[in-house]
């Protein structure tokens, strides 16, 4: 029986191209690493595994490139791919062993041609840890599919534990659910779009320099920062946001471009992000590559405020929205013909909301997290990723950045991390405020040292003295009053991003004791 070959999406085709080059295989990989505590029945895993991997056509894909047609194009076609146990404890595996199991696992890359692009592998650790190792390539699997992928594995799982069939919708094929459009249609949107980015730098001036090394290999590594506002400032961020009519999404563009201009000279930026690419309803449940890379530009003035970025922020997302599948490629040759680097084509900076996958709930009584990926590889000098967390105190804004760690000053980047967490604080609190005003003074609150060093530079400024004053003696003791404590709460909230409140320096009324308040969010009582 002769195969049927389908042509591949623009995207896929990029990535396939991406794919030819070695130093960037890996960095087309899409693995997630699960571990377990608790008792996992590791057959049923394993098949339950194999099931789903074996559902999917996509997952069945093997690609090629006509020279005829002078397209990419896949047949669906080819085996399944893989789910195999591997157990460590009967192997005699040490932790370090698995962990150089796990990344051999997540870093070795497909044969496109050949294998099918999807491995799945179940590690028993001990009687009460298990690791499932899912990997796929990215041309088969965007983010949304893979957390689709995991929950579909647990569902299989318990169903086959309790001895009855999974009820599981039959998949439609990638092919059938991709909007055709004609080069014409093409060529018009790529025109409107050029237009409105032409003009615009595409380089961003990042806050560190890359070593420039001759390893190639290890410039693709990468290295997560984080952080996140407390929930007052939180709470205030999104309800300024909310009302600018902006997403998280969007208030994190406003943030990564305030923060940018707030470092350089520059006030107009290319930022890429991923779109989903799932117009189409059918799609919602399909197995596929859809997500497609978008780049927005967002542009501010020196006396820009906040609210107004977050306006800027809003009109510059929708019009992406709105151009969301006109290839990258494309713009690319007409806005940067002279790149010479393969990716990223326009900027070097992403934002996305996260898409980890949600850790699967495999069974009653078994706990799964996930497991850092070691290695990270990057695609992007910077990659900023927001989230909104719910913690035991209220809904936190997580920000992190993602770099590639032969940067030549890694201090660099968590400077940079601080500035766009002052940034948040800075449109939580003062939304009418230019964003180009700087704060009067960011430190790195993880670093005792610094917040040492800004209490005892406030405490003087407050006071009016030059003498160093001990880091034990009461606020009071030096000759601080309950007016001066409120001036004190209010300059060490602005500097530090934290919300501090007057009872909480009341009560820890020393150098020390307030620098350990800076060290974390207060407690409410």
């Amino acid at each position: 029986m002769l195969s049927v070959w389908y042509p591949a999406t623009k995207m896929q085709q990029g990535l396939w191209v991406l794919d030819r080059d070695e130093l960037q295989r890996p960095t087309q990989l899409v693995p997630s690493v699960v571990e377990f505590t608790g008792e996992v029945n590791h057959a049923e895993l394993v098949e339950a595994a194999r099931l789903t991997i074996a559902r999917h056509p996509s997952l069945r894909a093997r690609f090629r490139f006509d020279l005829k047609r002078r397209r990419v194009e896949y047949s669906t076609d080819g085996e399944p791919g893989e789910a195999v146990l591997r157990d460590a404890e009967a192997e005699g595996l040490s932790e370090p062993e698995v962990d150089a199991l796990v990344r051999g696992l997540c870093g070795t890359p497909f044969d496109l041609a050949a294998d099918a692009p999807v491995r799945a592998v179940v590690i028993r650790l001990d009687a009460r840890r298990t690791l499932l190792v899912l990997v796929s390539h990215h041309i088969v699997v965007d983010g949304l599919s893979r957390t689709m992928l995991m929950e579909e594995i647990s569902t299989v799982y318990r169903a086959r534990l309790a001895g009855v069939r999974p009820e599981l919708s039959d998949p439609p094929h990638p092919a059938a659910v991709v909007a055709v459009r004609t080069p014409e249609e093409v060529a018009a949107q790529v025109t409107e779009v050029v237009e409105r980015l032409r003009g615009a730098p595409v380089d961003v001036p990042l806050p560190f320099e890359r070593g420039g090394g001759d390893d190639l290999e290890a410039a693709r590594l990468g290295a997560t920062v984080t952080t996140r506002l407390d929930a007052e400032r939180t709470a205030k961020a999104l309800t300024v946001a909310s009302e600018e009519g902006c997403t998280p999404f969007m208030l994190g563009v406003a943030l990564l471009a305030g923060t940018l201009a707030r470092g350089s000279g520059q006030r107009d930026f290319l930022i890429a992000f991923a779109w989903p690419g799932r117009d189409d309803p059918d799609a919602g449940d399909v197995i596929g590559m859809f997500i497609t890379t978008v780049v927005l530009r967002i542009s501010l003035e020196p006396d820009t405020r906040w609210r107004e970025l977050l306006g800027n922020a809003r009109i510059s997302a929708m019009e992406a929205f709105m151009d969301a599948d006109v290839p990258l490629d494309a713009l690319a040759a007409r806005l940067n013909p002279d790149r010479t680097r393969i990716w990223p084509p326009l900027t070097p900076v992403l934002l996305n909301l996260d898409d980890a996958p949600h850790t699967p709930v495999l069974a009653p009584g078994v706990t799964g997290r996930l497991r850092p990926l070691d290695p990270l590889y990057v695609k992007y000098d910077l990659a900023a990723f927001v989230r909104i967390i719910d913690a035991a105190d209220g809904r936190r804004l997580e920000l992190s950045l993602d770099y590639p760690t032969d940067v030549t000053d890694h201090s660099a980047v968590s400077a940079f991390l601080t500035a766009l967490r002052q940034s948040a604080a800075d449109l939580a609190t003062s939304p009418e405020e230019p964003v180009l005003e700087q704060p009067v003074e960011t430190i790195d609150v993880d670093d005792p040292e610094e917040r040492l060093r800004l209490v005892r530079t406030i405490w003087r400024e407050i006071l009016g003295g030059e003498d160093d004053i001990d880091d034990d003696v009461s606020f009071f003791e030096a000759g601080g009053d309950s007016l001066l404590l409120v001036i004190l709460v209010e300059r060490l909230s602005q500097t530090s991003g934290q919300t501090l409140r007057t009872i909480d320096l009341f009560r820890s009324a020393t150098i020390s004791g307030q620098a350990d308040l800076l060290a974390k969010p207060v407690e409410a009582v």
